[in-house]
This record gives structure tokens, C-alpha cells and sequence, in this order.
């Protein structure tokens, strides 16, 4: 809608061309382009960088990038398979640094760009069910913070974004797996759209602000976990020192509700097996 060219970067090559004629519909003019490439970006960097090069020879050099290829598996930590751990620190991590090495160059020579992680609020928050995925949401945020140390001299500007729960077919498929505890601390908030959270990480990438959060449950977590990343402007930086010690009450709070959740699911378990056993 802003007439931008677009390349798609995914591996189901029916579901780009889906996407594609979708996306088509919104063009503000005759001369933009909608590019598919097919393609896992998890996998070799050499051949992310070889269709990141082709794409920029046919539509000019990367403005924005956006890594949001991203995928979850949930259940306690014992019970996740070892090559989960492996698999998700791939799509999750890796299939974002990939990306962002290949076009880094380029937007550094040209003193312009932007890139943008989508990372989680289980990014900023451990929680039960999530050791598998929160971890490579973390990792996002780190390296996010070292790049934009290196690129800001250059214009280059750095956003992460910490959707909540958002309505989409891959949040369908992880609640089907999703242990109680989970479940029930995931309801303690709100179901975002995905079309809500996509336009305030635009705005966000486009304003050059690095974190990006929806929502007053993802601004008080954002505060919180403010730490020593960046901030955009002074007035940002004053409202984290204002509303740090409050915020930091409410959270405990939240706390308090997530662990007395996990104790009560924990002595139910254990009541029910008991009763199993007696009978």
C-alpha cells in the first residue's frame, strides 16, 4: 500500500504464489513488483545470499528487511526432543541471521536500511512449556542490540518486534500441543489479529524504533525488559525510568499468578494419579 516492491522468502512454493496474488491486489500503481522465491532460509547461507543477490539485480537493493520466518514447539523440558532444541535455534535464530548477513552489506554502503527480528514476549519472559522457543527469541534480541551498535554510524536502524499470542496457523498448531500450564498462563492475555500486530511493526520499523510492542501488556514488558538496549529518543528513555518500579510491582504480580498456576496443575496431577493408583 506504500508502493513498495516486495520479495517473498519462503519454502512452500503454492503458498507464496497464494500470497503473491493477495498482496498484488493492494499495489498503489502499475510498476510494482510482488517477487516469490522458494527457498529455506534455515538451511545454507550460500544459497540464501545467491536469491537475496538475484532478487536485488531484479528490484534494486533491500530498504527493509523482515525476518519473520519462525516456527514452536512446546511441552516440558524433559520431554522435548533433543533435535527440537536444534531444529527451532535453525528456523528461529539462524533463518534470521542468514538474511540479515546477506543484505547488511549493501545497506551499510548505501547509508540506508532497516531490519527487523520478530521475536515473541516469550522473548523477554521464560515461561513454562517454552524452553525449546524462548531461548531462540532471546537470541534475537542480542544480536539484534550488537547490530544496531555497529550499523547506526551508517543510518542502518534495528527494530524487534515482541508480538503476543497472535492469530495465526502456526499459534493453531502450537496450542494443540500446548501443556495445561501453558494453556492457561497464555489466557492470563489476550488473543492479538495479525493484521494489528503487522501494522505497528511496520510503523515501528519505519519510525527506526527498536523495540516494537502491541498492546499495554507488551509496553509494561517492554519497560521491564529494557535493560541497556537502545533507545530512540530521550522521551523513551525517561518513561523506562519513570515506570520501571511500578511496573516491576505489577509483574511480580504476574509472577505470583504463573507459579500458583503451574502448583495448582502440578497437585492436580498428582491427585489424579493417585486416584489412579487406588483404584
Amino acid at each position: 500500500k506504500q508502493g513498495a516492491f516486495i520479495t517473498l522468502i519462503a519454502r512452500d512454493e503454492n503458498k507464496l504464489l497464494q500470497t503473491k496474488k493477495e498482496i498484488e491486489k493492494y499495489s498503489v500503481n502499475d510498476k510494482q513488483v510482488v517477487l516469490c522465491i522458494s527457498v529455506d532460509v534455515s538451511k545454507d547461507y550460500e544459497q540464501v545470499e545467491n536469491v537475496l543477490k538475484q532478487a536485488q539485480e531484479k528490484l534494486g537493493p533491500v530498504d527493509m528487511l523482515v525476518n519473520c520466518a519462525g516456527t514452536s514447539v512446546t511441552g516440558k523440558f524433559e520431554d522435548i526432543e533433543v533435535n527440537s532444541f536444534e531444529r527451532l535455534m535453525a528456523v528461529n535464530y539462524l533463518g534470521s541471521v542468514y538474511p540479515s548477513r546477506a543484505v547488511i552489506a549493501t545497506m551499510k554502503e548505501r547509508r540506508m536500511g532497516r531490519i527487523v527480528f520478530v521475536s515473541s514476549q516469550a522473548g523477554q519472559l521464560g515461561l513454562f512449556g517454552y524452553t525449546a522457543y524462548s531461548p531462540t527469541k532471546f537470541a534475537l534480541r542480542g544480536l539484534a542490540e550488537a547490530l544496531q551498535m555497529e550499523v547506526k554510524p551508517y543510518n542502518v536502524y534495528v527494530t524487534v518486534a515482541y508480538p503476543p499470542d497472535t492469530d495465526t496457523p502456526g499459534f493453531a498448531e502450537e496450542s494443540k500441543t500446548k501443556p495445561l500450564e501453558t494453556k492457561l498462563i497464555s489466557e492470563t492475555s489476550s488473543v492479538c489479529q495479525a493484521e494489528q500486530v503487522a501494522r505497528v511493526i511496520v510503523k515501528d520499523a519505519i519510525q527506526g524504533n527498536f523495540n516494537s510492542s502491541v498492546g499495554s501488556d507488551g509496553y509494561m514488558l517492554s519497560i521491564l525488559t529494557s535493560g541497556m538496549s537502545p533507545v530512540t529518543s530521550i522521551t523513551e528513555g525517561l518513561q523506562q525510568v519513570v515506570c520501571m518500579g511500578i511496573f516491576r510491582i505489577i509483574g511480580l504480580f504476574y509472577l505470583g499468578s504463573f507459579d500458583s498456576i503451574v502448583r495448582r496443575c502440578m497437585m492436580q496431577r498428582e491427585k489424579s494419579e493417585s486416584a489412579d493408583k487406588t483404584e
